[in-house]
C-alpha cells in the first residue's frame, strides 16, 4: 500500500506532465498563429522568376517605399554581346521590378514603360522572324512575355523597323507598334515619368 507522500508525489508528478502537455500545445498553437499572421502580413512574392537578378541589402539607403506610386520609362538601344543572349536592357527592366518586389511594392503602383529601337530593334521579333536574322530562336520571348504579364508596355519604333526592312508583323504580338520611339520618349516624360537610358 503506497504511503500518503508516495501518494503527494504521484499527484505532483501528474500535475507537473498535464502542465508540461498544456505549455508544449500552447506553445505549438501560438507558433501556428504567428505563421498565419506573417503569412497574412508578408504581401505574395511578385518580380520576374529567372531574370533581372538582385542583391538584397536591407540596411542600405534609397529603397523603394510601398506607399508611393512609380512611373518609369525604358530606352533600350543596346544589344546583347552575342545573339543567343537576352537583351541586357529587358533585363534591367526585369532587375527593377525584382528589386521592388523585395521592397514589398505591389505592382499596382507600378507602370513601367519600355520603349525599344535602334540596334535593338531585333530583340522584340517572332522567333520565326528571329531565326531567319540569326538562326537561333530569340532568347527574349520568354522575358517579354512575364514582362507583359507584370503589366509592363512595350513598344517598339516602326521608324527602326522601317530601317532595318522589318515588317510590324514580324513582331512579338505582346509588344506595342508606335510611330517613333521618339515621340514615346517625348510623350511619357512630357506625362512625368522617369527616364532611365541604357
Amino acid at each position: 500500500m503506497k504511503s500518503k507522500s508516495d501518494k503527494n508525489k504521484n499527484d505532483i508528478d501528474k500535475r507537473v506532465i498535464g502542465f508540461a502537455l498544456i505549455f508544449i500545445m500552447l506553445s505549438g498553437y501560438s507558433q501556428m498563429v504567428s505563421s498565419a499572421t506573417n503569412a497574412k502580413q508578408t504581401p505574395p512574392q511578385q518580380g520576374i522568376q529567372g531574370y533581372g537578378k538582385v542583391y538584397p541589402y536591407p540596411g542600405a539607403a534609397m529603397q523603394p517605399s510601398p506607399e508611393r506610386d512609380y512611373q518609369v520609362l525604358f530606352d533600350i538601344t543596346k544589344t546583347a554581346d552575342a545573339p543567343d543572349k537576352v537583351n541586357p536592357g529587358l533585363d534591367h527592366v526585369a532587375r527593377l521590378l525584382n528589386l521592388f518586389a523585395a521592397a514589398g511594392v505591389s505592382t499596382d503602383r507600378l507602370k513601367i514603360v519600355v520603349v525599344v529601337h535602334g540596334p535593338a530593334t531585333p530583340v522584340v521579333l517572332k522567333d520565326d522572324a528571329y531565326q531567319k536574322l540569326y538562326q537561333k530562336g530569340n532568347p527574349n520571348s520568354e522575358l517579354i512575355g512575364l514582362l507583359h504579364s507584370a503589366n509592363v508596355k512595350l513598344y517598339i519604333c516602326g521608324q527602326a523597323l522601317a530601317e532595318k526592312d522589318l515588317s510590324p508583323e514580324s513582331v512579338n504580338p505582346k509588344v506595342t507598334l508606335a510611330l517613333s520611339a521618339l515621340t514615346v520618349l517625348i510623350n511619357y516624360q512630357l506625362d512625368g515619368y522617369a527616364l532611365i537610358p541604357n
